[in-house]
């Protein structure tokens, strides 16, 4: 791994590592994002440099294969100060003004053949879920026919457990999953730390499937898809976090940064756990929900030295990658410069 010290290194390592999963038709990011009630694509994404804390985002974005490389820029551009006339430059972007300033800034568009793609996958995916909602309320139907009562299920560690008359419940098993099928909720995060100990975080999102058109979802949102702070006066630990989940949730309690400020304290693991229950899972703003989906990804570093006053090297930089979801299930992977590939993993 080389050295990076100017600014953004961080940032463009997380560019980098969100665009690869967005390059891929099985996430809901960039050509294999979900479709809005049109059958178009509208992408949302954002990138947060934890040196100099500046922030790129775009929302509901079409036409453009890497929104998050959008992000990028938008943050690159930013770090260059005012423009002509004293103007500040944006750091947040929507829809078609999105698109013309990547096109403008040499972002190419995707090309004829790519959108074309694109709309057949897509097309699948909404034939799919109409299939989906379809068989859900054909479901409902034969249940509400066939029993007098109603049963509950819920999971854990992704086992159906039993019904409350003590049996398995052969049809509402099949509910639990037709629903959830229906309600994937996928979003590509990166987290990053480069050898000097500069932190970045970055995600991209296609958002929700069948979403009203210009929808905006946490990946753009200043605080809520991502956040990435360098230690500082009053930060002893560097910090980047990214957000998965419905955005909707996400968004209301601000949980990039809430996960952030909660990962100052000595004990990383307790304390993120604490911030899901209390600021996420019983949160006041998402009172009125009946249930609070998301996951984080949450990279902490720090330097130590068991003898700075007589050691004569930098202190090693100690890491941490720990992640927490209330969702059914959430996939992670990651490597550090000596691996050889990423290490991954389904967690249900």
């Amino acid at each position: 791994q080389q050295r990076h010290r100017g600014p953004g290194a961080g940032s463009n390592k997380g560019d980098k590592a969100g665009e690869r999963p967005g390059d891929s038709p099985f996430t809901n990011a960039g050509m294999g994002s979900n479709l809005n009630l049109l059958g178009e694509i509208e992408c949302d994404a954002s990138i947060m440099d934890g040196k100099s804390l500046n922030f790129g985002a775009v929302g509901a974005l079409s036409g453009i294969k890497n929104p998050v490389s959008v992000a990028n820029r938008l943050l690159c551009e930013g770090q260059k100060g005012k423009l002509s006339a004293g103007r500040i430059p944006p750091c947040f972007l929507v829809g078609e003004g999105a698109f013309r300033w990547a096109v403008d800034h040499g972002i190419p568009a995707c090309p004829p053949g790519f959108s074309l793609a694109a709309f057949k996958r897509n097309k699948r995916k909404l034939e799919l879920a109409e299939k989906v909602e379809t068989d859900l309320i054909q479901l409902k139907k034969r249940r509400q026919s066939n029993e007098k009562g109603s049963r509950v299920m819920c999971r854990t560690c992704g086992r159906p457990s039993k019904a409350n008359d003590g049996s398995r419940g052969g049809d509402q098993i099949e509910l639990y999953s037709l629903e959830n099928d229906s309600g994937t909720l996928d979003t590509v995060g990166a987290v990053v730390v480069d050898q000097e100990g500069n932190v970045a975080a970055a995600v991209s999102s296609g958002g929700l499937a069948l979403k009203h058109p210009g929808r905006v979802g946490q990946a753009a949102l200043y605080g809520c898809g991502c956040w990435a702070e360098n230690t500082g006066a009053h930060t002893p630990y560097s910090t980047a976090v990214s957000t998965s989940g419905c955005g909707e949730h996400l968004v209301r309690t601000i949980l990039a940064r809430e996960c952030s400020c909660a990962l100052q304290t000595e004990d990383a693991h307790q304390a993120l756990l604490e911030t899901m229950q209390n600021k996420f899972i019983g949160s006041p703003f998402l009172a009125n929900e009946d249930g609070v989906l998301g996951g984080v990804i949450v990279l902490r570093s720090c330097r130590c030295s068991a003898e700075p006053e007589l050691s004569q090297e930098k202190p090693t930089l100690l890491v941490e990658f720990l992640w927490s979801h209330t969702t059914e299930s959430m996939c992670v992977g990651y490597m550090s410069a000596q691996d050889g590939k990423a290490k991954v993993r389904l967690e249900e």
